[in-house]
């Protein structure tokens, strides 16, 4: 008996707790931390992930917005260069001159379109305050429809870049 009491006490550690529990204790917060580190892993992951993706979606925007206000600017230009063509009398349109600045038009036009910039067609249409701006009206009428153009408006996408004024009033019938 004297061979087990000494083998017992080889054993124990001071404090009263075997190695074998030891072992385990130390096992159980090795796993604990490893756990834990993970969990800190997997988290920083999904924050960077939603961080790129926030940085992607803000830099779009932002793109967006920097290209939409450019567009917005070069609409005038447009404008005069439609007007200028309009107002060219017929015998100057088929001069070189006269055919260049209706080719500039043209393309400048084209240019836009490959931006995604298109013209409201606004004739005959339902009047449409996020699309249209009334300037006039027919006297006595209903007020719903597009009757008159006065200034193109363009859009790009869902975005208004520009509404279109016109003049609002009743339908305008056909003649059968």
């Amino acid at each position: 008996m004297t061979d087990r009491t000494s083998e017992q006490t080889q054993t124990m550690e001071p404090d009263g707790i075997d190695e074998s529990t030891e072992q385990e204790l130390s096992i159980e917060t090795v796993a604990a931390q490893r756990d834990d580190y993970l969990d800190q892993l997997q988290r920083s992951r999904a924050d960077f992930q939603n961080y790129k993706r926030r940085t992607e979606q803000e830099m779009f925007t932002a793109r967006a917005r920097l290209t939409s206000g450019v567009l917005r600017d070069v609409l005038p230009v447009l404008d005069d260069l439609q007007r200028a063509t309009a107002a060219l009398p017929e015998e100057q349109r088929v001069t070189p001159w006269g055919e260049g600045v209706s080719a500039i038009a043209r393309k400048f036009l084209g240019v836009l379109e490959r931006y995604g910039v298109t013209p409201i067609d606004a004739v005959g249409e339902p009047f449409n305050p996020a699309r249209h701006e009334a300037v006039a009206t027919d006297p006595g009428s209903t007020q719903n429809v597009v009757v008159e153009v006065f200034q193109p408006g363009y859009t790009q996408g869902d975005t208004t870049l520009r509404a279109a004024i016109v003049k609002v009033g009743d339908p305008v019938e056909m003649q059968a």
